[in-house]
């Protein structure tokens, strides 16, 4: 699954291990879902989307063309 994870985090200048701290997951679960290694479990895919203020959908793209 692609996803815009990586920019965000960018954005506020935060290292992956930042980022797992704020949502309670490893740096190397960061680095999983960044590189598309592994899908975030749906309750973690609200709690980045929480985090970042934005709806799970503007984060994650399933790669599936709405129309």
């Amino acid at each position: 699954m692609n996803n815009r994870l990586r920019v965000l985090r960018a954005e506020r200048q935060w290292s992956q291990a930042d980022l797992a701290l704020h949502l309670d997951v490893s740096r190397q679960a960061v680095n999983a879902i960044e590189t598309g290694k592994h899908d975030p479990s749906l309750p973690l895919a609200f709690r980045i989307a929480r985090l970042f203020q934005l709806r799970i959908e503007e984060i994650f793209d399933d790669g599936f063309q709405h129309d």
